[in-house]
């Protein structure tokens, strides 16, 4: 169970919690230990999710990055709003071959329309495998009109 804040908005607290993170997230595998606008924590199994000659892919660490600042960003959104991705990079430090990956996410600043958030990637012996930067635009969500 994913621990997330008290004070979420109710429709972003559902969206988390039905989609686990949404389709790609539960293919690879990542499990939301706790999410917040300011820190979040997931992990992810090396297995399944390695490229060719038995690495960790580098996609998969933008992916797990990603994921976190997504979340991260939908709960700093708050109610009415939400979170679209407008960059994204990733610096590759150390590869894994087994076990599983940790990403830590950390707000590096979180205002009304921009949320940006750096996420570290571990390996179990706490070493630093990739950090991913992401910034995400926090959006009204539209407002729905329905003629009568």
């Amino acid at each position: 169970m994913t621990k997330l804040p008290d004070d979420i908005d109710p429709v972003t607290r559902r969206i988390i919690e039905g989609t686990n993170g949404g389709e790609l997230s539960v293919k690879m595998g990542i499990e939301f230990l706790e999410c917040s606008a300011e820190y979040s924590v997931a992990r992810m199994p090396v297995e399944g999710n390695r490229q060719v000659i038995g690495l960790l892919h580098g996609g998969a660490h933008v992916v797990l990055g990603e994921s976190l600042g997504s979340i991260s960003s939908a709960i700093a959104a708050g109610p009415g709003r939400y979170a679209v991705g407008i960059e994204i990079n990733a610096t590759h430090s150390r590869s894994a071959t087994e076990g599983w990956v940790t990403g830590t996410c950390r707000a590096i600043h979180v205002g009304r329309t921009l949320a940006t958030h750096e996420i570290v990637m571990t390996d179990e012996q706490g070493r630093r495998l990739s950090t991913v930067r992401m910034t995400n635009m926090l959006l009204d969500r539209p407002s729905s009109t329905s003629a009568s």
